[in-house]
């Protein structure tokens, strides 16, 4: 039996280890209406060699659990991504990745299995999650040949949702930091990013369900409403 075997047109090279642990791979679960503190949460945080989504690749990932209505620290996942034609460039001075560090990274496809059985069946968090959801879709498709599917939830978008007397409808991750006096570790880095993300989301969580938002259906439904009211108001 060959070590490798070869997808079609430009697929990736898996090993037969791999191929078996991506079959094994968990389904993504459907939403439900379990309270929010009863729900197991990724939240997920990427450094990336830049912002085109087309182009630059994920050197990093970072993620913490929230489980029962907390961050379990017993739970977390990071990992460098070996790049081997990677240089520096004007990303490296934001997030502090040496090149010698990203080509002594783990192989990708390795990297992205076990953040995929870190991840499980559960829902995922991020900041500005349509940057991170597609930058991983891109990065399991290519080395992995796999689709994700799995739900993502933009912490950006519930936090003026449940805070509007907040009044920072655009604000970024420091901005809403900064408004709830969270300590930040270290900024542009995935790990620290992530669990400041987390400590985020239980604060807006924890307002989430003085409003009646419970689950993540319920969110979601609340979510769909602004985008269209928005998109109407443009």
């Amino acid at each position: 039996m060959s070590k490798f075997t070869w997808f079609s047109g430009r697929g990736p090279a898996l090993t037969q280890l791999q191929l078996q642990r991506r079959g094994k791979l968990a389904e993504p679960c459907a939403l439900d209406e379990r309270p929010l503190q009863q729900q197991r949460l990724v939240i997920l945080d990427l450094e990336t060699s830049g912002l085109n989504m087309r182009r630059d690749q994920v050197l990093s990932i970072g993620a913490v659990v929230i489980d029962n209505g907390a961050i379990d620290l017993s739970q977390q996942f990071e990992c460098t991504l070996q790049r081997l034609d990677h240089q520096a460039s004007a990303s490296t001075l934001i997030h502090g990745i040496a090149p010698s560090e990203i080509a002594n990274g783990e192989e990708p496809a390795e990297a992205l299995l076990s953040f995929m059985e870190f991840v499980g069946d559960s829902p995922l968090l991020a900041f500005h999650a349509e940057f991170d959801q597609r930058m991983l879709a891109r990065a399991l498709k290519q080395s992995l040949g796999y689709r994700l599917r799995h739900a993502f939830f933009d912490v950006a978008e519930i936090a003026p949702l449940v805070c509007p007397k907040a009044n920072l409808p655009h604000a970024g991750l420091d901005d809403w930091t900064a408004h709830f006096g969270l300590q930040v570790q270290q900024r542009h880095h995935a790990s620290a990013d992530a669990l400041v993300t987390a400590e985020l989301a239980l604060i807006l969580f924890s307002k989430a369900r003085q409003q009646q938002l419970d689950s993540l259906p319920a969110l979601l439904q609340q979510l769909n409403s602004r985008r269209r009211q928005r998109a109407h108001s443009m």
